[in-house]
Parts: C-alpha cells; sequence; structure tokens
C-alpha cells in the first residue's frame, strides 16, 4: 500500500482553508441585517493584525479579509519567461495586485460565482480596504479543506486517494459547466461543506481579465494537478488517467486541445532532478510533466 503526507499542509490549511473552522451557534439569536455586517466590518477592520481572520458575529462565524500591500510585478516577469519559453500561454502568470484592488476583484467574482449558483462564501459586508464574507460551515458543523482530505485519504490508500481526487475534480467540471472558472484551483482552494458539496474560496486574481474562457478552464485543470500531482503519482497514476479523462470528456475542445498542447510541451520537465533539495516546487512540476506524459502519451 502506497501511504504519502505532503508536509507542510496544517501550515497551509490554517493559512488559506479559510473554512475549516466549525461555526459556533447561540441558539435563539435574531440573524444580523446588512447593516449590522457593514458596522462589524467598519468597527472591526482597523483592529485585526492578520490580513485573514475569522470572528465570532453573533449565532455565526464570519471571516474578515484585509487589504494587504500591493504585489510587486518582478516575480510575474520570471513566470512570463517560463510560459514563453514553454510557449505555452496557458502558463501565463495573472497578476494578483494585492491591495485594495485584490478587495475589490474577491468581492466582485464571488458575487458572480454565487450567482452562477456555485457555492462560495457569501459577501456579507465590502469597503474599499476590507471584505466580510461567510464560513461555508453551517449549524456548528464544519467544513473541510479538500487538501486536508486528500492527505487523510493517501494514508489509508490509493483507492481512497483516487475517491477525493475525483471529487475535486468533478467539482472544477461543476464550474466549467457553468461557463465559469476559478481563480487559482489548487486543492487548498475547495472546501466539502458539511452538506457534501464542494465549496471554492479565495479569489483575489482574475485571470478573465488578461484570458480568454478556454485559457481559464484549462489553467483550473493544471493549477488542480500541480498542487495533487505528487499524490497522484506516488499512488496510482494509471487508474487516475481514467478519472481525468473522464472528466475532460465533456470539457470544450479548445481546452482539450489546450492541455494536450500543454501535455507536450511540458515532457521534458518530468526530467527535472527529484531530491527534495531542489524544493518543492521542483517536485510538483516534476510529477506534473511525469502523469501527462503517461496520461497523453507521445
Amino acid at each position: 500500500m502506497n501511504s504519502v503526507r505532503r508536509g507542510g499542509s496544517t501550515r497551509v490549511q490554517m493559512r488559506k482553508g479559510m473554512a475549516s473552522a466549525p461555526a459556533p451557534l447561540e441558539p435563539g439569536t435574531p440573524p444580523p441585517q446588512p447593516e449590522d455586517y457593514a458596522e462589524f466590518l467598519r468597527i472591526t477592520l482597523p483592529q485585526q493584525a492578520k490580513q485573514v481572520a475569522s470572528h465570532r458575529f453573533g449565532n455565526e462565524r464570519v471571516w474578515l479579509k484585509k487589504a494587504g500591500p500591493r504585489h510587486g510585478k518582478l516575480r510575474y516577469h520570471l513566470l512570463a519567461a517560463i510560459a514563453g519559453t514553454l510557449r505555452l500561454d496557458v502558463l501565463s502568470p495573472v497578476p494578483n495586485p494585492g491591495g485594495e484592488a485584490a478587495i475589490e476583484i474577491e468581492a466582485r467574482r464571488l458575487k458572480a460565482l454565487g450567482t452562477a449558483g456555485l457555492r462560495v462564501p457569501a459577501v456579507l459586508a465590502q469597503q474599499p480596504d476590507g471584505l466580510l464574507i461567510s464560513d461555508l460551515g453551517e449549524s456548528g458543523r464544519p467544513s473541510v479543506v479538500l487538501q486536508e482530505r486528500l492527505d487523510q485519504a493517501a494514508a489509508a490508500g490509493p483507492a481512497a486517494l483516487l475517491g477525493v481526487w475525483r471529487e475535486g475534480l468533478a467539482a472544477i467540471a461543476t464550474v466549467h459547466a457553468r461557463d465559469a472558472y476559478l481563480s487559482q484551483a489548487f486543492d487548498r482552494n475547495m472546501v466539502q461543506c458539511p452538506d457534501g458539496t464542494i465549496g471554492y474560496i479565495d479569489f483575489e486574481d482574475d485571470p478573465g481579465e488578461t484570458l480568454p474562457l478556454a485559457e481559464c478552464q484549462a489553467r483550473d485543470w493544471l493549477s488542480y494537478l500541480h498542487s495533487t500531482a505528487m499524490l497522484v503519482d506516488a499512488a496510482s497514476p494509471h487508474a487516475a488517467a481514467t478519472h481525468w479523462h473522464g472528466m475532460l470528456a465533456d470539457a470544450s475542445d479548445e481546452v482539450r486541445q489546450r492541455l494536450a498542447v500543454a501535455a507536450r510541451r511540458m515532457r521534458w520537465l518530468r526530467h527535472l532532478p527529484s531530491g527534495r533539495r531542489w524544493g518543492r516546487d521542483t517536485q510538483r512540476v516534476r510529477a506534473v510533466a511525469s502523469l501527462l506524459a503517461r496520461w497523453y502519451g507521445s
């Protein structure tokens, strides 16, 4: 039995998995009104030290995100150079501007995805430098970050891992079926809600501002694979191919074509060094290239 665990998953969950904490209850407390949320945001924002933190507000748990510093552009130029070398527009970086711009983008994207019928946090209140959103837990039951579920399933064996991994694929397919896309479709940004539905978090950038829909959706598939490839490659890569191609059967021809091109042009990356001293990102890219080479052949 193969069992694989990723170092640092707890740390990432605490930082990114916003919906993993249980929502407290106070039975009999009347629900807050919209103006109450706005006032809570106005008062609490200046007092919050962290960029993202949860708060107890009446009978619910809410999350407050404050505008951080604006992000520099150097790292995006480097990523653009890598994408240019591989001649892969699908890997072109989508800048996360940070600051107030990121707050506006996240609020807009959450509202759009919610309108499309997808499970995302509700925007409770917004001001230029802060955003108050709902928790995806309910009635005191927490949501669980998909990354955590994958790590637990990996310890149980390949069949369990692939079962959970397929849920992430299905969640992405659900988004695309609504002619929508995510921003960073990593396993840490998807959560299983108490009713079993997969929800989506973290939308500080918008690929649709610079890329066509097919590119955005292809990026979703590659982002999810990037965050899970090491687990899948160590468990059951051939069985995973069936799930991958099965879920992509309903994708547009443009999306499938972009993924096939990415697989072909990334083949040589499977020869990157495998030692840990080369860093986790190198290991992840190597695993992605290795899986795509198997799944798409020559």
